[in-house]
């Protein structure tokens, strides 16, 4: 949805240059991987990532008491009739990815797919 990437770029701008109070923020530095709007385009959830590691759960809380905040900051920046209030939560879809290639490291797994990419006929002329 454009709507929700362009709301992406303007958080992932806000968040890169606001000085914030908070000790669980003022440190860090965050990436939006993803704004996902309701339909009614009232309320976006965005999915962040602390660079570095660090406590997600406790950055996602500090993100969210600042919440009104980033909404003033957005809603400056975005061409909107109403700025969405803003609910960040972690995203977890890079530990989900650490894991499925963990799974495909398997030997097992590893042998599976080396046979099936060879079952699949390979090159039709034979070379």
């Amino acid at each position: 949805m454009r709507v929700g990437e362009e709301l992406r770029h303007v958080l992932a701008g806000v968040l890169g240059r606001a000085r914030l109070d908070d000790p669980a923020l003022a440190d860090n530095s965050f990436t939006v991987t993803e704004v996902r709007l309701s339909p009614d385009l009232k309320a976006a959830t965005a999915f962040v990532v602390p660079l570095g590691g660090g406590d997600l759960a406790g950055s996602v809380a500090a993100l969210n008491r600042a919440a009104g905040f980033f909404r003033g900051q957005m809603a400056r920046e975005v061409n909107l009739r109403h700025c969405p209030r803003i609910i960040f939560a972690p995203d977890h879809s890079f530990d989900r990815a650490g894991e499925i290639q963990t799974i495909f490291e398997r030997p097992h797994v590893r042998q599976d797919l080396g046979s099936a990419s060879s079952d699949d006929g390979g090159d039709e002329d034979g070379a």
